[in-house]
């Protein structure tokens, strides 16, 4: 999944895709290196970031859904906790909600996607991105976070989504510490257990600097780098989605996984 931000305040490229030409250059660029599903965004979902407005996120996401769409034969996904957004981008062709909330921030949100029937990411969050990293708190995060997911995909199949439509993220770096992040992704594998594909967002995120901190120099850490470590280890444990900045260097990576044996227990 290839990230388009469509914002000036995103962590990583916020304010580089920010123009509608630019974004839909940058999803097309993505498309030709590699990425089978586009994630469209119009709100940076950051610490500490704070939301727009319904409107302003349309102005933003709008034009780029509906330029590729016309151009490019590739799934599209929305990143949106707002109803109203989604349901204007399904006019335009989408086929993923990508709701950071679990389609709990928005009260129209589930039946809305259990009338449109498109592919819904399910993702988890402690507090808000406003709130988030001051102070997150597990019993276990592992299972908290998966007794979550499985509330939220049973709550989704009563209102009359298909199970085969659902798509789980456990939220790294959404009110988590470094040590719990860690914790999730050395047991992702068990997310399997509630049978739906996963979907992992870690692509640059801070704790990558975190944990290379301890043995390179500060200046010369690469984020990217990072990214592609925590890509093959998730490859490994059969993570179905990975939510990428830079697609190209993870798929090749990918290629040369599976041909030198990297599947092998």
């Amino acid at each position: 999944m290839g990230i388009v931000n469509v914002t000036p305040d995103s962590f990583s490229d916020g304010g580089q895709f920010f123009q509608a030409d630019r974004a839909v250059e940058h999803a097309l660029d993505l498309a030709t290196h590699g990425a089978d599903l586009l994630d469209i965004g119009g709100e940076s979902t950051r610490p500490y970031s704070d939301p727009v407005s319904c409107q302003e996120e349309l102005d933003r996401v709008v034009p780029v859904v509906e330029s590729l769409r016309a151009r490019e034969d590739v799934v599209i996904s929305v990143d949106t906790s707002k109803a109203e957004v989604a349901k204007e981008c399904l006019v335009h062709g989408i086929e993923i909600i990508n709701d950071v909330t679990g389609l709990c921030g928005d009260a129209a949100m589930v039946p809305l996607a259990a009338e449109s029937q498109v592919g819904v990411c399910v993702m988890h969050m402690q507090g808000t991105p406003r709130t988030m990293q001051d102070a997150p708190s597990y019993n276990d995060v592992v299972e908290d976070v998966i007794g979550f997911l499985h509330g939220r995909r049973d709550v989704l199949i009563s209102a009359g989504i298909a199970h085969d439509r659902i798509c789980v993220d456990p939220g790294i770096g959404f009110g988590k510490t470094l040590q719990d992040n860690l914790r999730l992704l050395n047991h992702i594998h068990i997310f399997h257990r509630l049978g739906c594909p996963l979907l992992v967002g870690h692509s640059r995120k801070g704790f990558i600097d975190q944990v290379l901190r301890d043995e390179i120099k500060e200046e010369n850490i690469n984020r990217e780098s990072g990214t592609l470590g925590v890509s093959l280890a998730l490859a490994k444990q059969g993570v179905q989605v990975l939510r990428l900045h830079e697609v190209e260097t993870v798929r090749q990576a990918l290629i040369l996984f599976e041909a030198s044996g990297g599947w092998c227990p």
